[in-house]
């Protein structure tokens, strides 16, 4: 993906700058080391693939021994791979990847711990765009690792008609219209989901149909099963709005197809990992 090459340059940029002075003044060139990513937390591994990256960025050369793969579960003390060539190219990339995988590792590792949390359900886990600017591709590639599901990844590929554009556009029946012609004129086939903030507004959206997906948020449990019913299948649903690990399992036992949690990728704890000399 071109993005991400072109994310990993902007990392390398940002943090060697015109050169890893440290390891050039007090390490030899001509220096080879070995080194192992050690796991200090138990979680969800991810970034393995991303680590291969950025290290054969820094330098081809470079020999990478995978041991472990993303999404696999990891323990204290495991393993993840080792990197063996220059002294002064591993030094230089050890931080791009812990900052990488730390990160992705905490994603993905919180992403599973609400996707158990529905186990024997048909219910999905979906992110949302509360993303960190610039990181959205490899956060939202840590979710789908930690078994979630992706939902759009921007602006740009999917309709998503919300609160503020019902009351900009003047209500939903305009908002919904004035959507189906735009994407009419300009022939772009994109889903349209519309959020229902109560069960008028979902009857008015049923009323006018012509969409995919509707996001029922901030219901109650009656609320959003009454609303389940009333779809009967026509359209996907989604819930969002305030669903925690407590409340998640009940909402989804309701019969929505999605459950959108933005705390996915903007509250979570990276998993400690380490690079260690061997």
């Amino acid at each position: 993906m071109d993005y991400i090459d072109e994310l990993i340059d902007i990392a390398i940029k940002e943090d060697i700058g015109d050169g890893d002075h440290t390891s050039l003044s007090c390490i030899p060139e001509n220096a080879v080391g070995k080194a192992h990513l050690l796991v200090k937390e138990k979680g969800i591994i991810a970034g393995v693939d991303l680590a291969v990256k950025i290290f054969h960025k820094i330098d081809s050369n470079l020999i990478f021994d995978k041991k472990l793969n993303d999404g696999d579960s990891v323990n204290i003390g495991d393993i993840v791979f080792t990197i063996e060539g220059s002294s002064q190219s591993i030094l230089q990339a050890e931080r791009l990847v812990l900052n990488f995988m730390q990160r992705m590792s905490g994603i993905a590792s919180n992403t599973s711990s609400y996707v158990k949390l529905l186990g024997g359900l048909n219910t999905k886990i979906l992110d949302t765009r509360k993303t960190t600017p610039g990181l959205r591709a490899i956060e939202k590639m840590a979710v789908k690792i930690g078994g979630g599901v992706n939902h759009r990844m921007g602006l740009y590929d999917m309709i998503m008609i919300k609160d503020n554009h019902v009351d900009y556009a003047g209500g939903i029946a305009a908002a919904i219209t004035s959507t189906q012609e735009y994407l009419n004129k300009n022939n772009k086939q994109l889903k349209i989901e519309v959020e229902a903030r109560n069960l008028t507004e979902l009857d008015e959206i049923i009323a006018i149909g012509g969409i995919h997906r509707i996001m029922l948020d901030n219901f109650s449990f009656e609320d959003m099963r009454t609303a389940v019913k009333l779809i009967d299948g026509k359209y996907e649903t989604e819930a969002s709005g305030g669903i925690t690990e407590k409340t998640i399992r009940e909402y989804a036992e309701c019969g929505v197809d999605y459950i959108s949690v933005g705390a996915l990728t903007h509250q979570i704890n990276s998993i400690d990992l380490s690079l260690k000399a061997i």
